[in-house]
């Protein structure tokens, strides 16, 4: 039977109707209950409604937390990187011992651990665990790695004091600076130290902790460890200490070299009073029981002989451990390694630096500085971190990332050259240009117009190496700033450079050491430098385990021997005729270039001879602009002073691929350099007229003889070791002294 058509479409109209009236009905009691909902929560938020000062209150709580939230997550952020250096063998990485030799066989330090059985945490005099929690952490077994309460108490001392007087810093938050992180001040440091302080209370016991603290800190003149230490200022066992002398050394924690008792006794022996006191305001002990040390302070030992290149050290140490975790050194933990550290030239960069400083910081408005000599081979000769080791262990020939300005410029006229479209004589033009909207000028806001690239790096125009950069790029600013950034890696920089478009004069941040890479392959006639200080390195027979000419790096040739001569040749005319004339040493064929930053926040020269690689660096920690200083002035003047007296007694030699020019190595300004040395030394004969390597032969024997005691030659090639009656090791190295 046939449906009729109108009555199905009557019974689907009323379905629809019924759908939409379940639907809206549905909606409209889903809507009368969530109203009905809100006006109860409203009721019952009115009773939590404030107004008023309450209502401040609970904003700023509200906007605190918030706060609060987001940056824990940004301190989280931060403080990741750090847990990468954290492992289950953290500790036995650091567990080696290194005695170091300069290059010509006499020890210069140790660092790392002693390999011995050290002295447990049970044997430590009371007195000296005492004037340690006193001084440095007084709640140490009271918090979870940093100290709220101290922090609190400490801000509260140095402002009544309105100084520092006292520190935030606990006991673990100084083992976990020690053991994972550089001494950089910058907040980024301080999170890291924070989170690193909090993991090490959570894996360690107390004792642990303060045993590794007492083991690892630096106490000046290269020794760590108060049992090390102990030995070293008082000559006895840190058992047998006296509470004088307790005191003295737990005033060592604070600033080593400041307080160091054969640098400043009478500021050792107040220091040491002042952790007395400290003893007695923490409870303890008595007034009575402290007079006695306070009427007797501690006396150190004679060592009126004894130096320590810290930086150097430190420096040579971190390239020894990186050898060690790669496996370089065949699983030895305790290594003799002989440098090409120079102690008599180390010396005199750092009297000429703290003389420089002292005598003209003032005028010029700067207050630090860092050098790097180096051999054109990468050898490192020379490390001077900073002024005072003691005040700051920041190197900042190897950690502080600042920018070189024109001492940059080399590196893109060496890109220029190697594209093959320039060479020195090209003709370019030296006028205002802009890229959108940054406009780089010269210094003093001229321009010369045409110019060749000899003359525009001789007087370090800034608008030649940014034209440089664009047609490199055929046009294209960033292809070409590309190409120059490679150049700088094949070079030696190895930091992250980040392409901004005032690279091409020197917006980047580098540390001396790796401009001094850079410069070495000058140096060098094109072949890569790696900087090292590690020559060879022994186990304690006097095995060779590592030798840095078989084991060590490629040196591969990373610019052409064409591209070597013209940039070389360039840079010499920077010396004898542009901004780097007052680094002329006469007689001594010289390349280099100046470097100065915007507002003159840092200073450099740069140079090389056929001999050495120099590069200062001046400016200021906190970034605070010079008075005017260019790289011209102080810094070349400087580094003439320090690598004149390292080219005594050496005879005239060519830079690779160059030859002599009386125009370039005899200039007028070279003859009044030559006339200006022969009048000073007729004014005050100099005390050395040998060979430079004469006189470290020398110093090498002299130091050898002013030890009493008979030895035993254990050979080795090609380093003879020298093991002593008393257990010490030095030695001769066959090459340094042919």
């Amino acid at each position: 039977m046939l449906t009729n058509p109108s009555s199905l479409w009557a019974k689907l109209r009323r379905g629809l109707l019924g759908v939409d009236s379940f639907i809206d009905s549905g909606l409209y009691g889903a809507g009368q209950w969530f109203a009905d909902l809100y006006r109860r929560f409203a009721l019952r938020m009115d009773r939590l409604h404030v107004s008023g000062f309450r209502r401040l209150l609970v904003e700023l709580a509200s906007e605190a937390t918030t706060l609060g939230a987001v940056g824990s997550v940004g301190l989280l952020m931060l403080a990741q990187p750090a847990f990468r250096l954290t492992s289950d063998d953290f500790l036995s990485r650091q567990d080696l011992a290194v005695t170091f030799l300069g290059r010509n066989g006499v020890e210069i330090g140790k660092r790392g651990l002693k390999q011995d059985a050290t002295i447990p945490l049970s044997e430590f005099p009371d007195h000296l665990l005492k004037a340690v929690f006193a001084t440095e952490d007084r709640r140490f077994y009271d918090h979870y790695g940093i100290d709220p309460v101290g922090l609190l108490r400490a801000l509260t001392v140095n402002a009544r004091a309105a100084g520092v007087v006292q520190g935030g810093s606990t006991l673990t938050q100084q083992l976990a600076k020690n053991i994972f992180l550089t001494n950089e001040r910058s907040l980024d440091r301080k999170v890291k130290e924070a989170f690193l302080s909090i993991w090490l209370e959570r894996r360690l016991t107390k004792s642990q902790i303060l045993k590794l603290y007492l083991d690892r800190a630096y106490m000046g003149g290269g020794t760590f460890g108060v049992a090390a230490a102990s030995e070293y200022y008082f000559g006895k066992s840190v058992k047998d200490i006296s509470l004088a002398e307790a005191a003295m050394l737990a005033g060592l924690f604070k600033a080593p070299t400041k307080y160091g008792p054969y640098v400043n006794l009478p500021a050792a022996r107040a220091r040491a009073n002042d952790v007395l006191s400290n003893m007695v305001e923490a409870g303890f002990m008595t007034e009575g029981q402290v007079l006695a040390a306070r009427q007797n302070p501690a006396t150190p030992i004679d060592r009126g002989r004894d130096y320590s290149p810290d930086y150097y050290l430190d420096y040579a140490y971190d390239e020894v451990r990186k050898l060690a975790d790669a496996g370089k050194l065949g699983g030895e933990r305790s290594v003799i390694v002989r440098t090409s550290f120079d102690a008599d030239l180390q010396r005199k960069a750092e009297s000429s630096i703290e003389a420089a400083l002292r005598d003209e910081g003032d005028h010029w408005n700067v207050e630090q500085a860092a050098m790097v000599i180096l051999e054109p081979d990468g050898a490192v000769r020379v490390m001077v971190g900073g002024r005072d080791y003691g005040d700051s262990q920041f190197n900042r020939a190897t950690d502080s990332l600042r920018q070189p300005g024109s001492s940059f410029k080399p590196v893109v006229y060496t890109t220029a050259l190697a594209s093959g479209k320039f060479h020195p004589d090209t003709v370019v033009t030296d006028a205002p240009i802009c890229i959108v909207n940054w406009c780089p000028s010269n210094f003093g806001g001229k321009y010369m117009g045409r110019v060749t690239l000899t003359q525009a790096i001789t007087h370090s125009l800034n608008s030649v190496p940014v034209r440089l950069s664009i047609a490199l790029g055929d046009g294209n600013p960033k292809a070409g700033r590309a190409k120059i950034i490679e150049m700088a890696k094949r070079l030696g920089i190895t930091t992250e450079i980040n392409d901004t478009q005032s690279l091409p004069i020197g917006a980047v941040g580098v540390n001396p050491l790796e401009i001094a890479s850079v410069y070495a392959v000058f140096a060098n006639g094109g072949h890569r430098a790696p900087p090292h200080a590690a020559i060879e390195i022994m186990n304690p027979k006097g095995q060779v385990i590592y030798s840095f000419d078989k084991d060590g790096p490629p040196r591969p040739q990373v610019i052409s021997t064409q591209v070597e001569t013209d940039i070389v040749g360039m840079m010499r005319h920077v010396v004898a005729e542009g901004t780097g004339r007052a680094a002329i040493i006469p007689g001594m064929m010289l390349a280099g270039k100046t470097g100065t930053t915007n507002a003159s926040r840092d200073a450099w020269f740069d140079g090389y001879s056929a001999y050495l690689v120099g590069v200062i660096w001046m400016g200021n920690d906190d970034y605070e602009p010079t008075n005017g200083m260019t790289g011209g002035t102080l810094p070349a003047k400087t580094w003439h002073e320090i690598m004149a007296y390292a080219h005594q007694g050496l005879d005239p030699k060519p830079l690779p691929f160059q030859q002599f020019d009386d125009r370039l190595d005899g200039t007028p300004a070279a003859r009044a350099k030559d006339e200006q040395a022969r009048a000073t030394a007729a004014a005050a004969p100099r005390p050395q007229t040998l060979s430079r390597r004469s006189i470290e032969v020398i110093n090498g024997i002299e130091n050898l003889l002013a030890q009493p005691v008979a030895v035993h030659e254990v050979p080795s090639d090609p380093v003879r070791i020298l093991q002593l009656e008393d257990g010490r090791l030095s030695a001769a190295s066959t090459r340094a002294l042919r």
